[in-house]
């Protein structure tokens, strides 16, 4: 079991230095129902307040220092953002796609990784936990689950505020109040914040259009208010509001290797279009259209419990609405091939509204749970794609270009086609499609556990679901397919004219699928109290992620496909492990190894000019993964973890893709390991000092789902740290640093669109420092 992070004590609002803490004491909900970390049979991670907020943890990616086995990377914007564990993940940049790794807010779903983006607010912890969840998280959590729980409204009054300064711009705060309104009846908590930071790039822009001349900037604010009622010593209910609006700059992406078509882009930009000579680490960028992004997420949930006596019934029932509106310059270059405008014409949206019930108690030897969840998700998708002022041009050097001219004739396509130049392709036309998916998903569920002995207890789950997704897609080229038809007219055929975007088949097609799938996914687990802190389990589940479409255009020889749909995945595992409690309970050590076996993996792949969704027979996972949490003397807290994971496609050919067989998956390192300490105590004056620590390594992997080696990014360290001086309780000046070491690393590796030879990367974040101040009444 990988890194296990705390800072002592772990859950206490109000912490003061005690002695050593005991980790046998950590209070999780892995399973739906408390237990201590020690006496839960999986492989999880878990992080309290104290060290999330020492690490600067407010979103799930901030997530990845603190956990072995976990990776979450971002590509051509913040909202394709995915999550991997233990290497199996699912890869971006198509909305159509689930995801592997569940996330979920308070016992809510979220419906792709990038939708749970964003400050989570008060975090009281967060669990990872590794490996398929067959039966108690919502649906798709066929590699794991991400279980964030924040805090609840309290009956003792508290105001805090915090606020934050640093290089890059850096700056924002938060300020929460939680208390009574009727004494032990109704309380409420409200969270406010914001945040600002310039952006981690310079953008050389060419002619423009754009003007901003940095790119991923921070620029956003949310709230969250909530409510809290005990109707009766059997019955309380929670209610949840939050609001997050985002406006900011992303991502624009450095070359790695600039190819032949460089001189090519020069004739256009005078800035050059690409970086001659690559040096991606000096993050300058360049862009001449406008990369936008602007978020809208709020939402509604109730949480009503109710003890009746001989089983608790709780209901979660979520509201939520989630819409990015994105611009990008399409080619990564200053010179003005192709862009999506900032004018809605790119944007997803998710509608979700999602229902649980379940039921859950205890007798004698048997522990159960039962309940039913029900998701009802719309996603809307717009999709465009505009030639710019120079995308003719580039295209007539491309396809004309040879050694005697090797920067090509300018007018070569109105020869193909037979229109007069500049009328082939001309500025603001190309591709604008519509497309709408309906995902209704039903499921029942139970899981139980009976202690067979006072040793020996045995646990089954089952999971029936039922899902019907139901998709319809409204093409349109706005010039008609011009281009393309000419030439075809002329019998001229040539790929380079009639790509998807400027294909006239696509034009004013509309088309409809339906797909539906049911399946039983389960566990079976047994565990055995081999003695007093000694705690040995194995067992076997069997995981699925549903089907769905590519929402994106493809075509077979022009062609448009008469299918986007593509099947399940599902994913069996094996987990064997042992939890040890030594030293008067202040050291648990822990291991377990795994193979996972993947059926039918969906893996999605970006070809140059499209995502093609391919269902690739056969992924296996086998490894192994160890930690230790240790609390030796007062104030101090050790922990550590190391994940070995070896995960691969399987040996089988993969037609089209003859780098896969056999080799590890994309975002998959050998080894990745974590380590991090915390250490207060008083320095006088009724002040304390406190100093963490928190690093990780990974290992080498391939950033690319084609595994190109280009794309391998080396193995890495990253170290974050913090330094506090509190006053009781009262108030804390914090200096803080984020890779420290300013260690360079490639996010993604990507095939520049339309540029053969040339790579481009999305890099991760610099180093970064700064000061927090934090005040408690």
């Amino acid at each position: 079991m990988p890194l296990l992070v705390f800072a002592a004590p772990v859950f206490a609002e109000d912490a003061a230095i005690a002695g050593p803490s005991q980790v046998s004491d950590i209070v999780v909900t892995a399973q739906r129902r408390e237990a201590t970390l020690a006496a839960t049979p999986l492989s999880l991670t878990v992080a309290g307040q104290p060290l999330l907020d020492d690490a600067g943890v407010r979103d799930i990616k901030d997530l990845q220092i603190l956990t072995p086995g976990l990776i979450v990377a971002s590509t051509s914007n913040q909202t394709f953002t995915t999550a991997r564990i233990r290497g199996v993940g699912t890869v971006g940049d198509n909305p159509g796609l689930e995801s592997s790794v569940g996330v979920m807010i308070d016992g809510v779903y979220r419906p792709r990784n990038g939708v749970a983006l964003g400050d989570l607010g008060e975090i009281e912890r967060i669990e990872v936990l590794k490996g398929p969840q067959p039966t108690l998280f919502g649906k798709n959590a066929s590699a794991g689950v991400i279980n964030v729980v924040t805090a609840a409204p309290s009956f003792t009054p508290r105001l805090a505020g915090e606020t934050t300064f640093g290089d890059y711009g850096v700056a924002g705060g938060s300020a929460s109040l939680t208390g009574p309104i009727v004494d032990e009846v109704l309380a409420g908590r409200l969270y406010v914040a914001t945040r600002r930071r310039d952006g981690l790039y310079d953008v050389r822009t060419g002619d423009g259009p754009r003007t901003e001349a940095d790119d991923q900037n921070e620029h956003y604010d949310t709230l969250r208010g909530q409510l809290l009622w005990r109707a009766t010593p059997d019955l309380t209910a929670r209610l949840t509001a939050d609001w997050t609006e985002r406006d900011e700059r992303c991502c624009v992406g450095v070359q790695l290797v600039t190819g032949g078509t460089a001189p090519l882009l020069a004739t256009f930009a005078p800035d050059g279009g690409v970086a001659a000579t690559p040096n991606p680490w000096a993050r300058v960028a360049y862009s001449n259209r406008d990369t936008n992004t602007r978020i809208r997420d709020r939402g509604l949930a109730l949480h009503l419990s109710a003890d009746l006596g001989w089983a608790t019934l709780e209901s979660t029932t979520a509201v939520r609405d989630w819409r990015g509106v994105i611009s990008q310059d399409w080619d990564f270059t200053s010179a003005d091939l192709a862009y999506r405008p900032d004018d809605g014409s790119w944007s997803n949206r998710f509608r979700t509204l999602t229902q649980e019930l379940r039921l859950s108690g205890q007798r004698d030897r048997l522990d159960w749970s039962a309940g039913l969840f029900l998701s009802d998700e719309t996603l809307t998708r717009r999709d465009s794609l505009l030639y710019g002022a120079d995308y003719e041009a580039y295209v007539s050097r491309l396809l004309s270009r040879s050694g005697a001219s090797p920067l090509g004739d300018p007018t070569y396509v109105s020869t193909l086609t037979g229109l007069a130049v500049g009328q082939s392709f001309v500025e603001g036309e190309g591709q604008l499609d519509r497309y709408r998916q309906k995902a209704q998903s039903a499921a029942l569920f139970a899981q139980v556990s009976y202690a067979v002995t006072d040793r020996l207890t045995l646990t089954g789950g089952l999971r029936r679901t039922h899902e019907t997704k139901d998709m319809s897609a409204a093409y349109e080229n706005t010039d008609g397919g011009r281009a393309c038809a000419a030439a075809l007219a002329n019998n001229v055929t040539n790929a380079t004219l009639c790509l998807p975007w400027s294909n006239p088949a696509f034009n004013n097609l509309k088309t409809s699928e339906t797909v539906k799938d049911q399946a039983w996914t389960g566990l079976a687990r047994a565990e055995y109290q081999a003695a007093e802190g000694l705690r040995l389990y194995a067992g076997w589940s069997r995981g699925r992620k549903n089907g769905g479409f590519n929402l994106d255009r493809g075509q077979t020889n022009l062609v448009p496909d008469a299918s986007r749909a593509f099947g399940a995945e599902t994913a069996d595992a094996w987990e064997a492990g042992v939890k040890s409690v030594l030293l008067d309970r202040r050291l648990l050590v822990s291991a377990a190894a795994f193979r996972q076996t993947y059926d039918d993996f969906q893996l999605n792949t970006f070809l140059g000019t499209t995502f093609l969704v391919r269902s690739i027979p056969e992924v296996r996972a086998k490894g192994v993964e160890a930690d230790f949490m240790l609390t030796p003397v007062e104030g101090l807290s050790l922990q550590g973890g190391l994940t070995y994971a070896q995960t691969e496609y399987g040996h089988d050919p993969i037609a089209g893709l003859p780098l896969l067989a056999g080799r590890r998956l994309n975002f998959a390192p050998l080894w990745s390991g974590s380590l991090a300490g915390t250490y207060e105590r008083p320095v006088g004056a009724g002040l304390t000092g406190r100093v963490t620590l928190a690093a990780k390594y990974s290992s080498e992997y391939n950033t690319g789902s084609d595994l190109d080696p280009a794309k391998s990014q080396p193995g890495f360290w990253l170290v974050d740290g913090r330094v506090a001086l509190a006053k009781d309780e009262a108030w804390s000046v914090e200096l803080w640093g984020r890779n420290l070491f300013d260690q360079d690393y490639r996010q993604v590796a990507f095939g520049a669109p339309f540029q053969s030879g040339t790579l481009g990367a999305f890099l991760g974040a610099p180093r970064t420092v700064g000061v927090t101040l934090r005040v408690t009444r």
